[in-house]
């Protein structure tokens, strides 16, 4: 059978749920100037806080660049400057660096000590806006003390072989950071105040998970690391320097993250701008334009979230391709697609977002020599899946809000 019109389907569910994320427009309807005074609005349009003075834009991320723009057009004349740190490009009137994911670098480490110092500086007339989306865990690296950039790659990297989840590696990289778990908050000390809009990349939407809440409370403790590391870790693995942080930290004699109540957070607003649920709500509704709804299908069933892969040795993909091809193998032969795909356009260390299979893709796989099977056991989807045809290339979208998968099938 052909799978050609079940795979524009699920194309088209997909550009519906990157345009429903789109940053610079989830941001215009967060942030408003009425006459003199920038206005902060919550998810269900309420007045949170007015600022009337100088704002001073800073923030990291995947989709930072686009906020930081939405956000610079709304200051207008009001700027003080700022600095974002992202992948890719620049917004104009504001500086942008640029630093390494999903394992920090060196050149992450810099823009960001430029960062805390600009906000460090801000005065009491001057308003710290924050842009913040999936990807500054990564972008935003300032070592804690004792600790060197050495030190946190290649923890950071161990844990993401691992399969520890993001949650887990947030809470290691809070207590192992200067700007996380609230430390950026703590650098605003002297600021008019501090406004965060984020972008969310987790199931949940919780911001002090999001890029490891650097403007918010944290609810871990060192001994919370204590246990990630010993779940994920042999003693070994982890650097000898984070060990004794984080042993003292469990004794008390290293000050913890910041807490609910902290006077770092008086003058403190955040607003979560998206999410996932968007997303997902906007493939839905194009999945239901599209196929209707008829007794005996068409299906459609959509889903988001992220998938935790253990990485095997010389293992090409990402844990979208890697979904995709566990359900190509599922649906052989079935009149079915699915799009499993990161919203950010990245998939793992590819050039691919993800892929779209269907029920022709193992058999494909096949004629070509390769099998699925194996693949998959070696983490190794990114080489089957271009050659079958079945890989989706979008470059960077300038969004994040986690992966997307859209399964439909054809009417019985």
């Amino acid at each position: 059978m052909s799978w050609e019109a079940l795979r524009a389907d699920a194309l088209a569910c997909h550009a519906a749920a990157l345009a429903a994320v789109e940053p610079g427009g989830l941001v215009a309807r967060r942030l408003e100037r009425a006459a003199t005074a920038l206005r902060l609005r919550g998810r269900s349009g309420e007045l949170l806080a007015e600022h009337a003075g100088r704002v001073l834009v800073v923030g990291g991320g995947k989709a930072a660049l686009a906020m930081a723009r939405a956000a610079a057009e709304v200051v207008s004349d009001a700027s003080a400057g700022g600095l974002v740190i992202v992948p890719h490009g620049g917004p104009g009137g504001i500086e942008v660096a640029t630093g390494a994911h999903p394992v920090p670098d060196g050149a992450g480490e810099a823009a960001t000590a430029r960062l805390l110092a600009a906000v460090g500086a801000a005065d009491a007339a001057t308003l710290v806006l924050v842009v913040l989306s999936g990807g500054a865990s990564s972008l935003l690296v300032a070592p804690a003390a004792g600790l060197t950039l050495a030190d946190k790659q290649a923890l950071g990297a161990r844990l993401l072989a691992s399969g520890a989840d993001i949650g887990a590696l947030n809470v290691v990289r809070k207590h192992c950071s200067r700007v996380k778990g609230g430390g950026l908050a703590r650098h605003a000390a002297r600021a008019a105040g501090l406004w965060t809009l984020v972008l969310s990349d987790v199931v949940g939407d919780d911001p002090a998970t999001i890029a490891s809440g650097p403007t918010v409370a944290d609810p871990s403790t060192f001994r919370d690391v204590a246990a990630v590391l010993a779940r994920y870790l042999a003693a070994e693995d982890v650097p000898a320097a984070v060990r004794a942080r984080i042993e003292r930290g469990c004794t008390g004699a290293l000050p913890e993250t910041v807490k609910p109540g902290d006077p770092a957070l008086a003058r403190a607003a955040t607003v979560v701008i998206g999410g996932n649920q968007d997303a997902l709500a906007a493939a839905a509704a194009a999945a239901r334009a599209h196929l209707g709804a008829a007794r005996g299908g068409p299906f459609a069933l959509v889903a988001g979230g992220e998938t935790t892969v253990r990485v095997r040795p010389g293992g090409r993909g990402g844990r979208a391709q890697q979904l995709a091809l566990a359900a190509a193998v599922a649906l052989e032969g079935a009149p079915c697609v699915l799009l499993a795909a990161g919203t950010d356009g990245v998939d793992g260390p590819t050039d691919a977002a993800g892929a779209c299979v269907d029920g022709g893709t193992v058999a494909r796989a096949w004629a070509r020599g390769l099998d699925p099977a194996a693949a998959l056991a070696a983490t190794d989807s990114h080489p089957l899946l271009a050659a079958t045809g079945d890989l989706l290339r979008t470059g960077p979208t300038g969004t994040n809000v986690a992966d997307l998968v859209v399964a439909l099938r054809a009417a019985c």
